[in-house]
């Protein structure tokens, strides 16, 4: 056998075994006379030690050849270790080796492969594997595997059926764009990867099973940012004969379990918020509740004097700084730059120190007394040495881009503590919302939502008004998953592919199939979708999905390890009935 323990088992009352262990060579240090190897495996790391009076010259000899990632197997004797190591917990003892044996040797690692390492971003993506062997990635991956454990015996507890789905589908014009897969067998026809298994989903409610469940893989060929890549992974439900109230309910408890099981924290309240009150108290419909900073509008109170930048603005909306009032002059001048950027796209910025005095000094003096600025901290809810940030313009620019300065703001002031978690529901959202470009009305979340109950006669004179029977649920500042009660009749789905651009034909083309089956008893039903790998990380107290990912895409969408996507050959595009026209 290989090994008769792992290099993270030993500990003091194993002192006089003979043991045999397996693993990689994490560091040699050589003092001639004795040598000190720390052997690792995925458990933890054991201390070899050769020295001249125990060990043959042969074997010390033998082990001077040793390098870095050698993987080895060695036999000996467990003795007690003169100089212990508490940090780790074989730091009792230590194995005088009796017997080496290489198991294959490794060429010089392009990093370090220790907890901090030497290695960019770029350089561990493309030598994964062996990114993989540092405690960081590893201990993530396990996280992972064990969130994904807790889901799968939660929802099997509650009676939810876990169902495989097609990988291989029909491209559908809805939602960001497929990726597309070439048939072989069926020249110039094409699959297309899911972006989520929604319709066949609902197609197992009207097929009876009542609680469904899977973890899939979705793909979604959109751009990219540090919380998203092209395949991802959903955790994926649906159940039928439900309300809204019931979806929220169940997975409400499927949240406070897996808060409880993997984080030891006991949440009781799932506040809910309106959509509308989201974006006009945080500029965002994932705000993080975790501390206040809410945003105070202020058109009433700054429209009434000379100042025209107000008076022509769509929106005027501040916040209040915690202890802003300390800003000096140069500290603020980098915060109206910082909302200046073209990321954030704001004109400029108006300030309103709060002193310690009850009186106020502003960047707006001229136009405003100290009635008025008293107003404004009233409204933004600021405080004595609080600094009120005032930004002005388009509401649906605006209010993002307060959002954005909220957020900055935020995690200077450390207001985003990992370990709290804050979970909301944000409910009653737009059915539909008006694209500019194609000059038509697009499904807020997807064509097969619902409209919320009484809201159907709406979309014939107000379609912008209809509120959908669908909801988000937010986890500090983070969609983690979103859902709605779906479309459950042939007339009414037809009747929203209409609204939506559809004429009878393609809605038949793209969606015969679950127009057809409504026709056989669809039960009312819903359901909910988790960004497994969002959830993962925000569990393990990171907002960035990649590390919690074995095998990671990079912001252009490549694997860099294999190189990724890549040309193929003229006999497969042949066989595949396709043509490239590649302009230089």
């Amino acid at each position: 056998m290989y090994r008769s323990h792992t290099c993270g088992e030993l500990r003091s009352s194993d002192i006089n075994n003979t043991v045999t262990l397996s693993g990689w060579v994490q560091k040699v240090r050589d003092k001639g006379f004795m040598i000190w190897i720390d052997l690792r495996d995925r458990y933890g790391i054991t201390q070899l030690i050769f020295d001249e009076e125990r060990t043959s010259s042969a074997l010390i000899n033998q082990a001077k050849t040793l390098g870095r990632e050698f993987v080895i197997q060695i036999k000996g004797t467990v003795i007690e270790r003169a100089s212990k190591n508490p940090n780790i917990p074989t730091g009792d003892v230590e194995i005088l080796v009796s017997e080496l044996q290489i198991l294959n040797e490794a060429l010089l690692p392009p990093f370090t492969i220790e907890d901090e390492t030497d290695g960019g971003e770029e350089l561990r993506m493309k030598y994964r594997y062996l990114d993989i062997r540092r405690n960081p990635v590893r201990k993530n991956l396990i996280f992972r595997s064990k969130v994904s454990m807790a889901v799968r015996n939660y929802l099997s507890n509650e009676g939810f059926i876990e169902v495989e789905t097609p990988y291989l589908i029909k491209s559908t014009p809805e939602g960001a764009r497929d990726f597309v897969v070439p048939s072989r067998m069926n020249a110039g026809q094409f699959y297309a990867l899911p972006q989520s298994p929604q319709t066949f989903k609902q197609l197992l409610m009207i097929g009876g099973m009542d609680k469904y469940f899977q973890i899939v893989k979705c793909f979604r060929d959109e751009d990219l940012r540090a919380d998203r890549q092209p395949e991802f992974t959903q955790i994926d439900c649906e159940m039928a004969f439900v309300e809204q109230e019931d979806i929220l309910t169940a997975f409400e408890g499927l949240t406070r379990h897996l808060l409880k099981e993997i984080n030891g924290v006991e949440i009781h309240k799932f506040p809910r918020m309106t959509f509308d009150e989201a974006m006009q108290k945080y500029g965002n419909d994932k705000p993080d509740i975790r501390f206040g900073m809410e945003f105070g509008e202020l058109n009433e109170v700054s429209q009434h004097k000379d100042f025209n930048i107000f008076n022509q603005a769509e929106l005027v909306v501040g916040i209040a700084i915690p202890g802003g009032n300390s800003y000096s002059r140069k500290d603020i001048d980098k915060l109206v730059e910082w909302v200046k950027r073209p990321q954030i796209g704001a004109l400029g910025m108006v300030y309103v120190r709060c002193n310690e005095d009850g009186s106020y000094k502003s960047s707006v003096d001229k136009f405003y007394d100290q009635d008025d600025l008293a107003t404004w901290a009233a409204k933004t809810k600021a405080k004595s040495g609080d600094l009120i940030c005032v930004l002005s313009g388009e509401t649906n620019k605006v209010r993002p881009q307060l959002s954005a300065l909220r957020m900055e703001l935020a995690e200077r002031l450390n207001l985003r503590d990992p370990k709290v978690f804050a979970p909301l529901w944000v409910v009653d959202f737009p059915l539909l919302e008006w694209d500019e470009d194609s000059e038509r009305y697009h499904a807020m979340h997807h064509p097969f939502t619902s409209p919320k109950p009484g809201q159907l006669e709406l979309l014939a004179t107000n379609p912008g008004e209809v509120k959908a029977n669908a909801y988000d649920l937010v986890l500090n500042g983070n969609e983690i998953g979103g859902g709605s009660i779906r479309i459950h009749d042939k007339k009414t789905q037809a009747l929203l592919f209409g609204y939506l651009g559809f004429t009878p034909e393609e809605a038949k083309a793209q969606f015969g199939f679950l127009m057809n089956a409504f026709e056989y008893g669809a039960p009312p039903h819903g359901g909910i979708a988790f960004g497994l790998d969002r959830l993962v990380a925000i569990l393990g107290g990171q907002e960035t999905i990649r590390d919690f990912i074995a095998f990671p895409k990079n912001n252009s969408g490549r694997d860099v390890m294999i190189d990724a996507p890549a040309t193929i050959d003229a006999m497969q595009l042949d066989e595949l009935n396709l043509k490239l026209n590649l302009k230089s």
